[in-house]
């Protein structure tokens, strides 16, 4: 099940805050989340439904056995070992047909969860249903943010309701799903096209795909995120954010802060602190930096094409720390144009299926030159199309400067949610009409 399916608006949502918000305490509220989560991973991937209970329930008991104090590294090496193993089973040798959805999020949070506790015994959670509604919950269950243990821990069971808030929360959702579903899903349909019907590749469709592939990954993966995130401060729970308009970055390190901003920091924080940073020298810190950059590329599939996307990234970031990268970027409009071209062209080669494919979209750059399958390629740029490719250009660079919740006037406040109701409308829709509606990070 997907966020952007009428099943999931119109029946499981509307179900799922019907009985959250009967009138009992936070056991059961949590309850409720814990169960409709079950429901939801079920739905979507029964087969794996034991999977992802099992590994919750093997943190669990490490996590304790942490906390006990006896032998701690030994449960902390046997419980990595463990999840890492299952995640690199089922997601790089190819043992089952299709890897389980969320696999790579659900097992960075169990991850998070049994660092967190062994650097800090006292915060282990001693309610295996509280630790299960941690690892499951489904707002962010499938596709993130990733979020880190000692983020949520307190709010499994302390946390605030209110109108207001459960209001801004349907804001927040509607917003990405009119990010989803207008813009992702538009500009998606106009890169599968082109690469369905390209065989002798030109810089027109080249960089004309390039560009609309960043705005559909943009919207895909930012909309799943808002969605995400309205989802938790719907049921009272605080999920951090995941992007910050990326497209403004004058940089790669700036990049990765602004972009999938909770896979940046995970990295950060338990890998590249832990193999020692910037603390040790230069050279050990670019080497860490390509370690980093190599397991991101990884984390999204054992395809090559992600693996020399994350490389790629990290020669830039490298490149950026020395003299010449910073001779480079004084400039800003130098730099954001550079940064914008790593950016857009890496992009082809993380769309691409493989290597040969990535080097033909690369060299077409430079094609400049007309064939018939341009001509084919212009039947796809409609009114309605290039209206929303604009204004997906247009709101890629705006950046979020205020907290969602706070109170506006009571025009604006009104146009806000007049706006939110049509939004609403036009998005159920669209998807009672169109076919076409995958989410790019569902397969990682």
């Amino acid at each position: 099940m997907v966020f952007s399916s009428l099943l999931f608006i119109l029946f499981f949502l509307l179900l799922t805050c019907l009985l959250y918000y009967l009138p009992f305490g936070i056991k059961y509220k949590n309850a409720i989340l814990l169960v409709m989560s079950i429901v939801f991973y079920t739905l979507g991937e029964p087969r794996f439904i034991w999977l992802i209970l099992g590994s919750s329930v093997a943190n669990y008991l490490a996590g304790m056995g942490i906390a006990s104090g006896k032998h701690p590294k030994v449960f902390l090496a046997v419980i990595l070992i463990l999840d890492l193993s299952v995640l690199i089973l089922l997601k790089y040798t190819g043992i089952v047909h299709s890897m389980p959805v969320g696999l790579s999020f659900y097992t960075f949070q169990m991850i998070s969860y049994i660092v967190d506790v062994y650097k800090d015994p006292t915060i282990v959670q001693k309610n295996p249903f509280l630790l299960i509604l941690y690892i499951i919950f489904f707002p962010q269950l499938i596709a993130g943010p990733i979020v880190k243990y000692h983020a949520i821990q307190k709010q499994l069971m302390e946390r605030t309701h209110s109108v207001e808030l459960w209001v801004s929360g349907c804001r927040r959702f509607i917003l990405g799903l009119a990010k989803k579903v207008i813009i992702a899903n538009t500009t998606g349909y106009m890169v599968d096209y082109a690469f369905s019907i390209t065989t002798h590749v030109t810089a027109f469709t080249s960089w004309t795909v390039a560009i609309l592939y960043c705005l559909q990954i943009y919207y895909d993966f930012s909309g799943y995120s808002d969605m995400a995130i309205g989802l938790g401060e719907m049921f009272g729970i605080h999920i951090e954010e995941n992007f910050c308009a990326p497209y403004r970055s004058t940089s790669i390190k700036e990049f990765w802060r602004r972009w999938h901003i909770s896979l940046g920091t995970w990295f950060r924080d338990y890998l590249y602190i832990p193999l020692g940073g910037n603390r040790k020298g230069k050279m050990r810190t670019y080497l860490n930096k390509y370690i980093v950059f190599f397991a991101t590329g990884l984390w999204h599939g054992g395809n090559l094409t992600f693996i020399l996307w994350g490389l790629i990234h990290g020669t830039c970031a490298v490149f950026e720390e020395t003299n010449a990268g910073k001779v480079l970027h004084k400039n800003k409009v130098v730099a954001w144009i550079c940064t914008a071209l790593v950016v857009s062209i890496t992009f082809l080669v993380f769309r691409s299926p493989d290597i040969g494919t990535a080097g033909k979209w690369i060299m077409g750059l430079f094609q400049w030159k007309t064939n018939s399958e341009n001509v084919k390629y212009f039947t796809v740029f409609t009114p309605y199309r290039i209206l929303i490719c604009l204004i997906g250009l247009l709101m890629s660079w705006h950046e979020r400067k205020t907290d969602i919740s706070e109170k506006q006037g009571i025009w604006k406040e009104g146009i806000s949610l007049a706006a939110s109701v049509f939004l609403l409308l036009f998005c159920i829709m669209t998807l009672g009409t169109e076919s076409y509606n995958p989410f790019i990070y569902y397969r990682f």
